[in-house]
C-alpha cells in the first residue's frame, strides 16, 4: 500500500485527513503517541480540537491512555485490530501494549520522525527490505541486509532490519539511518553498525543521524567515537587473519586448558578484548567470515572523505529529564 492509500483507508474510518495521516505515522513508527506529538504535527495548539480526538479514538476504542508513576507523562496506545487491518498491517509489533520504559523510547522516536516531516520514511520491515532490494538489484545480496537469525535450522526464522529504526529517504539519493541513544555507553550502538555496514558500503550516500535525548547529550562524544571506531578504522588485513583464528579458538576454547595456557591465544585475549571486538565477535558467530568484509574496508571511510557518508547528531528539542529513568529500561 501507498502512504496515501493507507491515509485514505483511515478517513473511511471516520477520521480527518489529517487525523489520519497523523495516525498512520504513529502506527507505523511507534504504536504511541501524546496530545503534544498530535499538535506539532498539525500545527495547531493545544486545545478543543486535540482533546476532541483523543476522544473519539478513546470512545472509540482505538487506542488507550495511561500515565506514568508521576502523572508526567500520558500516552496514548492506538492499538485497534481495525486501523491495522486497513493499513495492511495486521501483524504490526506496535499494536501489543507495552512497558512505559518502552512508550518513552517509542515517543522519542516518533519526536525525531515528526522533526523531518519534509523526509519519506520507511518505518516497516516489509517496506525496507522491498526498497532495498529494487534500489540495489542483484548486485547486493538479500542476505547483506541487516538481520538476526533466530531459531536453529531448519527451523530458524531471519528477522530483517531488527532494530526497527525509522530510515528516511532524503534528497540527493541520500538514505538517512536514526539510532537512538539510550544509554550512556554505546553497548547498543556497535551490534547495529556491525549490522548495517555490509549496506552503508553499497549505498551511494548515506547519513548516520544519532537521536539524543537531552539528558544524554553528554554521552555525544562517547557515541561518534564508537561510530569512528567502528566504520572508519578498516582492520589491516593481518588483523583480519589473526582475528579469525582467535575467534575459532574462542568458540571452542571451553574447558581446554591448552588453549588458555598457549602464549598466542593470551596475547590475541588480550589485543582483542576492547569492545569493538565483542561486538565483531557476535556478529562473526552469526555471519562467520563475512563480518569481517565491511569493516575491513576502506570503502566506509572514503565515503565519509569524499562526502558520500555523513555522521551527525541530533539532540531531541523536548525534555524527557523527568522521565530519564526509564530511558533503556525497555
Amino acid at each position: 500500500m501507498t502512504e496515501q492509500d493507507r491515509v485514505s483507508a483511515i478517513v473511511a474510518r471516520g477520521y480527518t485527513e489529517r487525523q489520519a495521516r497523523f495516525l498512520v505515522l504513529v502506527m507505523l513508527h511507534s504504536g504511541v503517541c501524546t496530545v503534544r506529538q498530535y499538535c506539532q504535527f498539525s500545527g495547531i495548539s493545544r486545545g478543543q480540537k486535540s482533546q476532541d480526538f483523543f476522544a473519539r479514538l478513546i470512545a472509540r476504542k482505538h487506542a488507550t491512555s495511561s500515565s506514568d508513576a508521576n502523572g508526567k507523562l500520558r500516552v496514548f496506545h492506538v492499538f485497534a485490530s481495525a486501523l491495522y487491518d486497513a493499513i495492511g498491517e495486521p501483524e504490526n509489533r506496535n499494536r501489543k501494549p507495552v512497558s512505559m520504559g518502552a512508550a518513552v523510547e517509542r515517543v522519542m522516536l516518533l519526536d525525531a520522525v515528526l522533526a523531518c516531516q519534509d523526509t519519506n520514511w520507511l518505518a516497516t520491515e516489509r517496506d525496507k527490505v522491498a526498497h532495498f532490494t529494487t534500489k540495489l538489484g542483484a548486485r547486493f545480496q538479500r542476505s547483506d541486509l541487516p538481520n538476526l537469525k533466530f531459531g536453529a535450522a531448519p527451523n530458524s526464522t531471519t528477522r530483517y532490519f531488527p532494530d526497527k529504526l525509522p530510515i528516511g529517504l532524503g534528497a540527493a539519493d541520500e538514505t538517512i539511518f536514526t539510532f537512538l541513544v539510550k544509554r550512556p555507553a554505546p553497548v547498543d550502538l556497535r551490534p547495529f553498525l556491525c549490522r548495517h555496514a555490509e549496506l552503508f558500503r553499497a549505498l551511494p550516500k548515506w547519513r548516520l543521524r544519532l537521536v539524543i535525548p537531552q539528558h544524554l547529550a553528554r554521552c555525544e562524544s562517547v557515541y561518534l567515537s564508537a561510530v569512528h571506531e567502528e566504520l572508519l578504522m578498516p582492520l589491516r588485513l593481518g588483523v583480519v587473519e589473526e582475528l579469525k583464528w582467535f575467534f575459532n579458538q574462542k568458540a571452542v576454547a571451553s574447558g581446554r586448558q591448552d588453549l588458555a595456557d598457549s602464549e598466542r591465544f593470551s596475547a590475541a585475549s588480550r589485543a582483542f578484548e576492547g569492545p569493538r571486538f565483542s561486538a565483531l565477535y557476535r556478529r562473526w558467530l552469526e555471519q562467520g567470515s563475512m563480518a569481517f568484509d565491511a569493516l575491513s574496508s576502506p570503502a566506509l571511510a572514503d565515503a565519509v572523505a569524499r562526502g558520500r557518508g555523513e555522521v551527525e547528531t541530533y539532540v531531541l528539542a523536548h525534555s524527557y529529564f523527568q522521565l530519564q529513568s526509564m530511558v533503556g529500561t525497555a
